[in-house]
């Protein structure tokens, strides 16, 4: 059987299908050729990540598939109940990458309250001539501990959040309109953890109360924060999306950044992508990542054999 990773896999995802008996193909075929290349090669499995579209087009017209894989949380790119109406398995990694987007919203953070994000780009312009004015404009940084995180979606990445803001020593509040309450564990180094239990509350609550908010939420049809939502923050807070572009409404993001609203941005996701507006590319109060959330080798690891065991175990079921 071949399986066609189309946007990657890790090689221990490719070794774990190869001793299953699979054939693993890696090469990236261009989405106009998807069709072609899936029938001429009678391609079993089609494994994705988030640049190829599995929609209608490809379900209908490639009859020799039998499983489409996501690599990573969200399947927005993906027909999943069309494909599932016609008797695909459609599979996923949910829990796979959700540490290291976790720690890529602490990235944002740690570097946004101290400014490393602005100061990276002017220390090799002007460090030389003017290190004692960039000093002085980078010295109002704040400390994360002791300050409130607003988590808005407290699924499992919103809860490794949690985890990492517990540890730090920040308050954690939270909103989701499916978890009343979750247990957080936080695991130490030497065995040692503590529990601690949030109760959810209304994402309003949160909105008003929060120093940081962050975004953890699935693609959504409209947006999750926009003016009226940065209208209830406080002045001067943070806010970071690591989840999908489009939950966020850039224009009036940039309403708030210009306004003193809000104080900063981290956006590893965007409205537009793959081509983000310019007016967030050079945006100082705006620390940038290229959607890496879940690139990690760690998570990657994970996400090829968590696919590649999921993989195995249905084909062998299924031809048993």
């Amino acid at each position: 059987m071949k399986v066609l990773a189309n946007d990657g896999v890790s090689q221990s995802g490719i070794d774990t299908l190869e001793q299953g008996g699979f054939e693993v193909i890696t090469t990236t075929v261009a989405q106009e050729q998807l069709i072609n290349y899936i029938n001429e090669n009678q391609i079993d499995v089609l494994l994705v990540r988030s640049a190829t579209k599995v929609r209608k087009d490809i379900i209908d017209a490639c009859p020799s598939l039998k499983i489409i894989g996501r690599g990573g949380v969200g399947m927005d790119n993906i027909d999943v109940e069309y494909a599932r109406s016609k008797d695909l398995h459609v599979i996923n990694t949910p829990a796979a990458s959700s540490q290291s987007v976790a720690e890529l919203v602490f990235a944002h953070l740690f570097g946004a309250v101290r400014f490393l994000h602005d100061s990276n780009r002017n220390m090799p312009l002007d460090g030389d001539t003017k290190f004692k004015s960039l000093k002085k404009n980078y010295a109002n940084g704040v400390e994360l501990r002791g300050k409130t995180l607003g988590i808005i979606g407290f699924g499992r990445i919103g809860r490794e959040v949690a985890k990492i803001a517990l540890g730090v020593g920040m308050k954690v509040i939270a909103s989701d309109k499916f978890v009343g309450k979750a247990d957080i564990k936080v695991d130490f180094y030497n065995g040692q953890f503590i529990n601690v239990e949030i109760e959810t509350q209304p994402m309003e609550d949160i909105l008003k109360e929060a120093d940081f908010v962050t975004l953890h939420v699935p693609a959504q049809d409209d947006y999750i924060i926009g003016k009226a939502q940065f209208d209830m923050m406080k002045d001067g807070t943070g806010i970071i999306n690591a989840a999908r572009g489009g939950v966020i409404n850039e224009v009036e993001l940039v309403n708030a950044l210009t306004k003193g609203k809000i104080a900063f941005a981290g956006l590893d996701t965007f409205e537009s992508e793959p081509t983000p507006a310019v007016q967030i590319l050079m945006n100082g109060r705006i620390s940038l990542t290229p959607h890496i959330g879940a690139a990690t080798n760690e998570a990657q690891d994970r996400i090829g054999t968590e696919l590649a065991s999921q993989i195995i175990s249905l084909l062998k079921t299924k031809s048993a």
